[in-house]
Order: C-alpha cells, then sequence, then structure tokens
C-alpha cells in the first residue's frame, strides 16, 4: 500500500508539472518575473514576498535564497519576507488579520520595489490587500498562483499560474519549482 501512495503521488506531481511546462504562457510568464526582478535590484531596489501556511513557507525561502545563497556564493540580494509571528499577532490582534501583509508592504515598500505574493487559490483576501497596497505605491507585482486564481493573477504585473490541481500541494510544488528557475535565472541575468 505505501509503495503505491509514493508511486501515485510521483505521478501526479510529474503529470501536474508536464501541464505546466505544456502551457504555452508558462515560459514567458517565468522569463518576464526574472526580467521584473532584475530590473528592480539592479536599479537599488528590493523584493518583498507574502503569502499563507505552506506559501508563507515558499515566500520564505524565496527570500532567504536571494539574501543568503543559491547554488554559490554571491553578494546578498535586498528580500524580505513578511514573516514576523510578533508582527502578525500585533496587526491581527490590534487591526485583522485580512491587512497583516498590507500594513507590512505600506510600511517597507517604495516606488521600484518589486512585491511577490503567492497563493494557491488567488483569492487570499489579505494577500490581495497587499497587492493592492503595493500597486498603490508604484512597486511592480510578481503572482505565483493557479489557473483559477483569477483574482490575483489579474491584479499582477505577470501571474505564473499552476495548473489546476485537486489539491494545493501540488500547485504549491509547482511554485517552489519556479521560484528556483527565477533564482537560478536572475544570478545568470545578473551575472553573479
Amino acid at each position: 500500500m505505501t509503495q503505491t501512495i509514493i508511486r501515485s503521488s510521483l505521478d501526479e506531481a510529474l503529470d501536474e508539472l508536464t501541464r505546466f511546462l505544456a502551457d504555452p504562457q508558462t515560459l514567458p510568464a517565468i522569463g518576464q518575473g526574472v526580467e521584473i526582478l532584475a530590473e528592480a535590484l539592479q536599479s537599488g531596489h528590493k523584493v518583498m514576498s507574502c503569502g499563507n501556511g505552506g506559501s508563507l513557507c515558499d515566500a520564505t525561502h524565496f527570500a532567504e535564497e536571494l539574501t543568503g545563497r543559491f547554488r554559490k556564493s554571491r553578494r546578498p540580494l535586498p528580500a524580505m519576507s513578511v514573516n514576523d509571528p510578533a508582527y502578525f499577532t500585533c496587526v491581527g490582534n490590534d487591526y485583522s488579520f485580512d491587512v497583516i501583509f498590507q500594513r507590512w508592504v505600506e510600511a517597507f515598500g517604495r516606488p521600484g520595489d518589486v512585491l511577490v505574493a503567492i497563493s494557491t487559490s488567488g483569492t487570499s483576501s489579505n494577500v490581495l490587500k497587499a497587492v493592492e497596497a503595493a500597486r498603490g505605491l508604484g512597486m511592480r507585482v510578481i503572482a505565483l498562483t493557479s489557473v483559477r486564481g483569477k483574482p490575483l493573477a489579474d491584479a499582477a504585473d505577470v501571474a505564473i499560474k499552476a495548473p489546476d490541481a485537486p489539491h494545493s500541494d501540488r500547485i504549491q510544488e509547482i511554485h517552489i519549482k519556479v521560484i528556483h528557475i527565477m533564482i537560478e535565472a536572475l544570478e545568470k541575468k545578473m551575472g553573479l
């Protein structure tokens, strides 16, 4: 039984990746995301990222790969993920969980910065509010979502959309793959 679950899970993940690669919008969207990131970082701006649950973990992973290292040592790139638990409980308690990302963007975002907004459903209210705040500040927005994530996709400069899947973990697996690809391509583009 365990072997059947393992095989089935890997086959399902392969199917999702194959569908993602077959979508003619996939490669151009990832490329556009890399261009937006490179333009911002090369002109002295920063990258912010946010998401809920597993998407917060992906947002944090993205920021730490930029500020730390990916495959080799290089200068740190300015990036931050909205992931401070003290901040979350403060703003969530004093205002609402709905504005936790928005207020962070309003506090730290500047024109020319980039927000990487991650939501498997594309309907997370707090992520959408962060995008709205970022757009109001003159920031660019890269969305990692799914094909059903229309609200987030429509609000972004570029949307990288995983295929629809019966469970969000398959969408998150695509997102982490995209994050790694974007970092690899970004380093190459910036000559790092």
